[in-house]
């Protein structure tokens, strides 16, 4: 079923963007996403100006979160001065909720726009951050690492390197 041999549609009737289009959708996606093995590599090599926020309730805290996160449940974002006195207004933040099936995170990112900080979502959320074995503090601070799971990383512990 396809026009060219060898070649198979994506999708029948639909027709993929044109070049110029992907190019604009995809930085654009990039600028606004961040995944979870980005994020711990840049906490691992200490890049600055980076602080992560978790955006979910302080029960979901205490049972885990992202080592070094900032916890600031979205709905007290938009309590005046409560950013202000946690975060620096230069700062990118990078928030984070359950993980793929949540929006809390996309909630808590439009928060931050609307008080002009540089914000970037981190898809697959706190499941894909422990799922692939990074650093998790729960809420006595005891840190653990998970074993990969090979669902969502290499379990040789070398990068996918996408």
């Amino acid at each position: 079923m396809s026009d060219v041999v060898g070649v198979r549609a994506v999708s029948v009737g639909v027709r993929a963007a044109s070049s110029a289009e992907a190019l604009a959708h995809f930085a654009a996606r990039l600028a606004f996403e961040t995944d979870v093995s980005d994020v711990a590599a840049d906490l691992a090599a200490g890049f600055p100006g980076i602080v992560v926020v978790d955006s979910r309730s302080v029960e979901s805290w205490n049972q885990g979160h992202v080592q070094g996160a900032v916890h600031l449940p979205t709905a007290q974002i938009a309590i005046p001065g409560r950013v202000e006195s946690l975060i620096p207004r230069d700062a990118t933040v990078v928030v984070y909720c359950w993980g793929p099936a949540c929006n809390g995170a996309t909630k808590a990112a439009l928060e931050f726009a609307k008080l002009g900080y540089a914000v970037k979502e981190m898809i697959g959320g706190f499941e894909y951050y422990a799922r692939e074995g990074f650093p998790v503090e729960d809420g006595r601070g005891v840190v653990t690492r998970r074993s990969p799971d090979p669902l969502t990383a290499p379990v040789s512990g070398i990068s996918c390197a996408c």
